[in-house]
This record gives structure tokens, C-alpha cells and sequence, in this order.
């Protein structure tokens, strides 16, 4: 008898997931996907007969993962590595799930881009030299690689949805505090939410119910029992042409499979959403992230964490609104006065859905395509004039954030510029599994994004 045939079928599954893994990592370390690599060890890493059996997952380096170190993508992190596994990374590994490693990032999880300056940009397998997104932008690279079959990343504003768009993968937000959230470098308890990513919504649903522990069935409703909000301004005004495009494309196939489209005024929950979100994520980081050094790194506090940070943009959010001293710091009444916005907007939200009977409510997941790694952090040019990336590229997905409300974004196919863009539905707090129902439904209609000539060549042929 051969050796092969005496393996338990579930340990050759994982091993031979893992080989296949590794080797398409070694092909593709030109895109920065990875910070830590577990290499051959993973092969033999805890887990077994599982409903994640042999899923391959790369976890962003913000996400604590026993042994491994936790940069959280900065340098005064390097070489802090934690003794346990986040809880939501153990219910990965008991579930049978293989994790190859850890994910590069934006530096501290401040940014859309992932042009990490201390570990290298993250690159986009369409074009890599355009970013991933972020700041979970490489787990979203090496998804779209074909590296890893999922991920775990973070999101505050936009932080998984935004790469899965720029990447033709899937992102998913759940509804705050349905997963648990301890052993994450953090932001804002508010807004942060760990977030599976994946290339398929079926994935997300499969991740969904091992995080959450909500095993309810997930099944695509039919087409012509689901109605649909379009927002009639915000998310969908002043958008690329080529993502223009692709969303009246994406319309009208949904309009044609029998989906009730229904126009929306989102006002009532979008006024003052990026400014008031700001402020709660600005004032909980030099909170949380305090409390967060002082358990795990006593010997360090902001401003010596701040001192070593690469990235500009990052070092410029520190220095003007975080560290003593600041002239932007936000006060105590001042957050006070946001968190109480948050909840009118909050119930606002739930107002527009109730009134309009709306399964969910769909738009572009961002308003333009991956940009230029070389220019992105100096602002951008949409409809002719120029604006802030960073606020452009989570316009669409900051409302959900602040709210604590779910999103998923799923690939909207490849504008005509040849890179990808995002679908993104949003649904009711706590309807988290009505949400992957419906994004089961909207992926069999919107189809999934064809593969550019020379994104084979650069990255190799990448399997549906």
C-alpha cells in the first residue's frame, strides 16, 4: 500500500492545498502580498475534519495569530508577537482552516492604498502598478493571485470592501460586534469589525457562519422576490466614466433578471456621515490604541510607536490629530456629540429601509478603479477635479461603518480600462445572513469579472 493511500484524506487535502499555496506565493512575492510567511510548518498546523478543511487563509498583520509576528504593517511593532491566537483565527483553525501567513497592510490601518512605506506597497494582480486597496489590501492581493482561497481582514470605513473592489473579489463587513473582536491592533471599538474576503460569496457564507457561530441557511432568493434600493444621490453621483458604465450595466442586468429596482433618498443618513465618523475613529485610536500598548507593549506608548512610523500620510494623521499636542485632537464633548449623530443616523437608516421595504441597497462600492501606486498619496482627479483619495475611495463605504450596519462587495465586472470594480449591497444591522442571500442572488446575475491578457501574464492564470 502506498503511502499516499495511508493518509487520512482530510491531512492530504490541507497538505497539498498548503503546497500549492506556497508555491503560488513564491511565484507571486512580486505583488507584496505577504508580510510573514508560514512556509512548509503550515503543512502540519493544528487543525483537522472541518467545514474549512483545507481552506488556505491569510490573515492581515493587524489580526494576532499565535508565533507569528504582529506588525500591524508598522515598524515599532516588528517584533511583537502574541502567545495566543485571536479568537476569531482560532474558530478558523478548529474549523479545519490552514493559515498560511500574514497579510501586508496599510501602516496602522489608516489608509485605502496599502503603499506600505516600512514593508512595501501591496500591488494589484490586474495591473501592478496600480495598489490593491485598503488597508486590507493584501489579503485582497493574494485572493486575486490565487494564493490563498480567503482571508481574514479589518474594517472601520471601508477596509475590506474597498480592495475586494479594486481586486474583482469579495468583501464582506458584518454587522458590529457579530464576530469577536479581541486580539486586533485597533482603531475604533465604535467602527472596527474584523471582515472575511474571498472569491466567492458561498466562501463568505461558509467564513460567516464559523466566525458568528449563525449556521442559518444561506440560499439565493429568487431574483423576482428581491427589491433593491438605488440611491438617487451620494453613492451614486460623480463617479469614473468607466465605472459609470459598469453600475448602468450592472442596473440594467439586474432590472432584466426581474430585481425591483426601487430610487432612494439616502439624505437622511448620509449628512455629515464622513466628518462625524472621522472624529469617533480620530478619538477612539489614541484611546484604544493606548490601552492596546500598554497591554501588550508596556515599554511603548504613542508617541515612540509614532516616531518610527514610515508612512507619511500615516505619520501626518498622528501628528495633527492623535498625539498630545495635536491642534486637530477631538475632544470629549465633541465625540460625545458624534456618537449621539451616529444614532440619529443609525435609526435614519433603518427608517429608509422599513419605508421603502428594501432587501437591500446597492451602489458602486467605490467611485473609481485601483490608481497609480506613484501618485495615489498625492490625491487624485475625478470628474475633472482634484480630490482627496483617502475620503474619495471610502465616500461610499463610510455610511454602513458609522451606522455598524452590514456590506458586501462583490466584483461588478472589469470597467473598460481593464481593472476590476465593486457591487457593493448594504442591508439592515443584523441581517447579516439576508445580506450573503442577496449577494448570492446579485453574483449569479452580475457573473464574475474576466481575466485581461496581461493579468495572466503578469500573475498566471487564475482558476474561477
Amino acid at each position: 500500500m502506498s503511502e499516499r493511500s495511508t493518509e487520512e484524506p482530510d491531512a492530504l487535502r490541507r497538505s497539498e492545498a498548503v503546497q500549492r499555496s506556497l508555491a503560488r506565493a513564491e511565484e507571486v512575492g512580486h505583488l507584496g502580498g505577504f508580510i510573514t510567511l508560514v512556509g512548509e510548518a503550515a503543512a502540519k498546523a493544528p487543525g483537522g475534519p472541518g467545514p474549512l478543511s483545507g481552506m488556505t487563509i491569510a490573515v492581515k498583520d493587524n489580526i494576532h495569530v499565535a508565533g507569528l509576528p504582529n506588525t500591524a504593517g508598522t515598524p515599532a511593532l516588528r517584533d511583537f508577537v502574541p502567545a495566543t491566537d485571536a479568537p476569531a483565527v482560532r474558530r478558523l483553525r478548529d474549523a479545519g482552516a490552514v493559515i498560511l501567513g500574514k497579510a501586508n497592510m496599510h501602516e496602522l490601518a489608516l489608509g485605502v492604498t496599502s503603499n506600505n512605506r516600512a514593508f512595501g506597497p501591496v500591488r494589484n494582480p490586474y495591473d501592478t502598478e496600480r495598489f490593491a486597496g485598503g488597508s486590507s489590501g493584501g489579503v485582497a492581493s493574494l485572493i486575486a493571485a490565487d494564493v490563498v482561497q480567503a482571508g481574514l481582514g479589518t474594517d472601520t470605513g471601508g477596509s475590506v470592501r474597498v480592495p475586494a473592489a479594486v481586486t474583482g473579489t469579495c468583501g464582506f463587513r458584518p454587522t458590529v460586534g457579530r464576530y469577536p473582536g479581541e486580539g486586533v491592533t485597533p482603531l475604533s471599538g465604535t467602527r472596527d469589525t474584523i471582515g472575511p474576503m474571498a472569491r466567492r460569496v458561498a466562501h463568505l457564507a461558509l467564513l460567516d457562519g464559523v466566525l458568528s457561530g449563525d449556521d442559518a441557511p444561506v440560499t439565493a432568493p429568487p431574483p423576482n422576490s428581491i427589491r433593491l434600493g438605488v440611491p438617487t444621490g451620494h453613492f451614486t453621483e460623480r463617479l469614473q466614466d468607466e465605472v459609470a458604465a459598469r453600475w448602468e450595466a450592472t442596473l440594467g442586468s439586474i432590472a432584466a433578471a426581474g430585481v425591483e429596482l426601487v430610487p432612494v433618498d439616502v439624505t437622511s443618513f448620509v449628512e455629515r456621515e464622513f466628518e462625524i465618523g472621522m472624529a469617533i475613529v480620530l478619538y477612539e485610536t489614541r484611546v484604544e490604541l493606548s490601552s492596546y500598548l500598554t497591554k501588550h507593549r508596556p515599554e511603548m506608548d504613542l508617541a515612540s510607536l509614532a516616531a518610527l512610523i514610515a508612512s507619511p500620510d500615516v505619520r501626518d494623521v498622528f501628528e495633527n490629530c492623535v498625539l498630545d499636542g495635536a491642534p486637530g485632537l477631538v475632544s470629549e464633548d465633541v465625540y460625545r456629540e458624534c456618537l449621539a449623530h451616529r444614532e440619529r443616523l443609525r435609526a435614519a437608516y433603518g427608517r429608509t429601509f422599513a419605508a421603502h421595504g428594501l432587501d437591500g441597497l446597492a451602489f458602486p462600492t467605490v467611485p473609481a478603479t485601483a490608481l497609480d501606486l506613484a501618485t495615489c498619496d498625492q490625491g487624485m482627479v475625478l470628474c475633472g477635479e482634484p480630490v482627496d483619495t483617502f475620503a474619495t475611495f471610502i465616500r461610499n463605504t463610510g455610511p454602513a461603518s458609522v451606522i455598524g450596519a452590514p456590506g458586501l462587495s462583490i466584483p461588478m465586472g472589469l470597467a473598460s480600462n481593464g481593472l476590476p470594480t465593486g457591487l457593493e449591497i448594504d442591508a439592515p444591522v443584523g441581517a447579516d445572513r439576508a445580506l450573503l442571500a442577496l449577494g448570492l442572488a446579485l453574483e449569479e446575475i452580475c457573473g464574475r469579472p474576466e481575466h485581461a491578457g496581461n493579468t495572466v501574464a503578469i500573475t498566471g492564470a487564475i482558476r474561477p
